[in-house]
């Protein structure tokens, strides 16, 4: 690519000239690339910036959310906080804080951490695994089969239990180590190994 610029000639040359600029197409010079910097995950999880996860290597924003999905994330965190504190099992219901499973660093729309696994401090920046129980809310931008790699990511990683929602087509998947459970729009998803006895109808969810 050229860029045209414009040359005034020397004020000795006759006016006829001067009257009329000299064009030259000279090469547009551009600066020089700057190396990306490579940031690992051991980096990452120090200092991570807000709303990333890191994924094989790349800083990835989480987007996409649309009112549905806020709705979903909402209405369950504090569906199983509520549950939490009148069961008196206790813990903490947290919603996109960052763990770190055995390849990644995930921030999980909602999760649960037992009273056992809460660090003495009260406070981290990112959680040394996955948690207990995790849930992931589908948006349009997400597809299936990426949101299950990512399920099965989290139960290789320390996670007993996780749900994917998918508000639009209100359907719940639950994993809890073995196989998925499929919970329609006129059924009620309980929890099957973390936050024992929680159960709430799926249309009250996904509504």
């Amino acid at each position: 690519m050229t860029a045209t610029i414009i040359i005034p000639k020397n004020s000795d040359q006759n006016s006829e000239l001067e009257s009329h600029p000299k064009l030259e197409n000279l090469p547009e010079i551009s600066p020089e690339s700057q190396p990306e910097k490579v940031i690992f995950l051991e980096e990452f999880l120090v200092k991570p910036p807000d709303r990333m996860e890191w994924v094989d290597g790349n800083l990835v924003e989480k987007t996409g959310m649309t009112f549905k999905h806020g709705l979903a994330q909402s209405k369950l965190s504090t569906s199983w906080r509520n549950y939490k504190n009148s069961s008196g099992q206790g813990g903490e219901v947290l919603t996109e804080v960052l763990c770190r499973t055995s390849k990644q660093g995930r921030r999980p729309d909602v999760a649960y951490i037992t009273p056992e696994l809460l660090p003495e401090s009260g406070n981290f920046t990112a959680f040394s695994q996955s948690f207990p129980l995790i849930a992931e809310v589908a948006s349009p931008e997400d597809s299936g089969e990426e949101l299950f790699a990512k399920a099965l990511e989290y139960l290789e990683s320390g996670c007993l239990e996780v749900w994917l929602l998918f508000p639009e087509a209100r359907l719940i998947f639950v994993n809890a180590g073995q196989r998925w459970r499929l919970f329609n729009a006129d059924e009620v998803v309980n929890t099957q190994r973390v936050l024992a006895g929680f159960s709430l109808a799926v249309s009250e969810l996904l509504a």
